[in-house]
């Protein structure tokens, strides 16, 4: 279940005064496209802003622990995702997404503040031994959280799955199903369970905007997927913990069908931006040896390599954007401008992403060829100072990406992922001069660290 906190006043169509959005819309988008007919051949103008009169819904889909080439849409030749297939098609599809920190709460916390880890320093899953987890609760509560930044413009915002922030106010979410726990305690039922919050708190929102954060514990450990998946992807030579992620990928699958179902269901798929990422890749261990942490291959999450780093974003926005493919170089730290931005809210001063909406819509490159990002210890020594922790800080620049390491005196590592997508052989051995440039790269953005986005009360 969820809990709700307050309900602002429904938005109403600015053409006809008192008609809820959903007709509303329908107005807009009937006049705009007899504007259209009558103007064929025309070109909207770059610099027009993409939210309509009445904002869009916005649906957040988080996937959670998955290897970027594990998609049908990005060639995986044995995994089944008809549905987010078919959501791919219908996006602009960004294939270089990069997550700053391959740790999901981490991650997590950057999808809802649009900061990195230094930044928000949400750094770690777990505070040092000894701290109690409401520690940490502050450094959310004072952050330019999105869904406390929607409330401002009207939204109500439903809070599912991963969350590991105590109760869901402490984000601005105004309903939720997370009140404590490590993980999100009874957000985690999501998709594993039911779907029942999400019905009622769609019936509730009725006509006004809304934003739904949809992040189940999918395809996560525990993978135990129902039976008649598992028996899909069960053969003699591949190994049962394989088997059993490959069917957690297609479950997770089927439940965001299951989520865009109920958009359509309601009429609300023309009217809602839905944008899709992951918190962190992964690679199943088949060994014997459980790693520290869980059953993934060391170069997947909690590194600094693209397994761990690496994931699609996709943007749907039907009339607004077009599909299509496209290889900029993207983080997650452009999720929360950019559903700031499509909702016509305001971006607080000093995030370090982009608004990804008007390159999405124009197909113009976007104006960075770098994204950074920075890997900490899964527990931390230091809540105050998590510089303490960290264990990496990479960056890709094009085609090239430069690993420093942070400890030790492990050298650079240099790859050329066009070539060798998947960081098997180290360059920087070879190539000294652009080791050193992409290293003062990384020591640039490493210096502009220390300033923050406005706080938000």
């Amino acid at each position: 279940m969820f809990t709700r906190l307050f309900r602002p006043a429904p938005c109403t169509s600015p053409i006809t005064p008192g008609l809820p959005l959903r007709w509303g819309t329908h107005l807009v988008t009937a006049f705009w496209l007899s504007v259209t007919v009558a103007l064929s051949g025309s070109r909207v103008a770059a610099d027009e802003p993409l939210s309509p009169p009445c904002p869009p819904n916005l649906l957040l889909i988080i996937s959670d622990d998955q290897g970027w080439t594990d998609f049908g849409f990005m060639g995986h030749p044995d995994i089944r995702t008809p549905r987010i297939d078919r959501l791919a098609a219908e996006s602009v599809q960004f294939s270089n997404g990069y997550v700053p920190t391959s740790l999901c709460r981490a991650s997590l916390a950057t999808l809802l503040t649009g900061q990195y880890g230094h930044q928000h320093r949400i750094c770690c899953n777990d505070p040092p031994e000894g701290v109690d987890r409401a520690a940490m609760h502050p450094f959310i509560q004072r952050a330019p959280a999105l869904p406390r930044l929607l409330a401002q413009s009207g939204y109500l915002s439903l809070q599912t799955g991963k969350y590991w922030e105590g109760h869901f106010s402490n984000a601005g979410f105004t309903h939720g199903m997370t009140t404590k726990g490590r993980h999100g305690d009874d957000g985690l039922k999501i998709g594993r369970e039911t779907f029942a919050p999400i019905d009622r708190f769609l019936d509730e929102a009725g006509a006004k905007p809304f934003f739904l954060w949809y992040a189940p514990m999918l395809p996560h450990e525990p993978h135990n997927p129902p039976a008649r998946l598992l028996q899909k992807y069960q053969r003699p030579d591949r190994h049962p913990k394989l088997a059993a992620y490959y069917a957690m990928c297609e479950w997770f699958d089927e439940t965001v069908g299951a989520v865009l179902d109920r958009l359509d269901q309601r009429g609300l798929r023309d009217n809602t931006v839905v944008l899709f990422t992951v918190d962190n890749g992964w690679i199943q261990e088949t060994g014997e040896t459980r790693t520290t942490r869980g059953w993934f291959a060391p170069k997947s999450k909690l590194s600094p390599y693209d397994g761990g780093l690496r994931f699609p974003l996709l943007i749907r926005w039907p009339g607004r954007l077009s599909p299509a493919r496209r290889d900029d170089l993207v983080s997650s730290i452009d999720v929360v401008p950019t559903l700031l931005a499509a909702a016509g809210a305001p971006v607080p001063p000093g995030l370090p992403g982009l608004n990804l909406l008007p390159s999405a819509r124009e197909g113009t490159p976007l104006p960075r060829s770098q994204v950074f990002g920075e890997i900490f210890e899964h527990t931390a020594s230091s809540l105050e100072q998590p510089a303490l922790d960290l264990t990496h800080r990479w960056v890709r620049d094009g085609d090239w990406k430069l690993i420093l390491f942070e400890r030790g005196n492990q050298p650079a590592e240099l790859y050329n992922l066009r070539q060798d997508p998947f960081e098997q052989l180290n360059l920087a051995p070879r190539d000294p001069d652009r080791v050193a440039h992409l290293r003062d790269q990384i020591d640039l953005w490493w210096s502009a660290r220390k300033t923050p986005a406005t706080p938000q009360n």
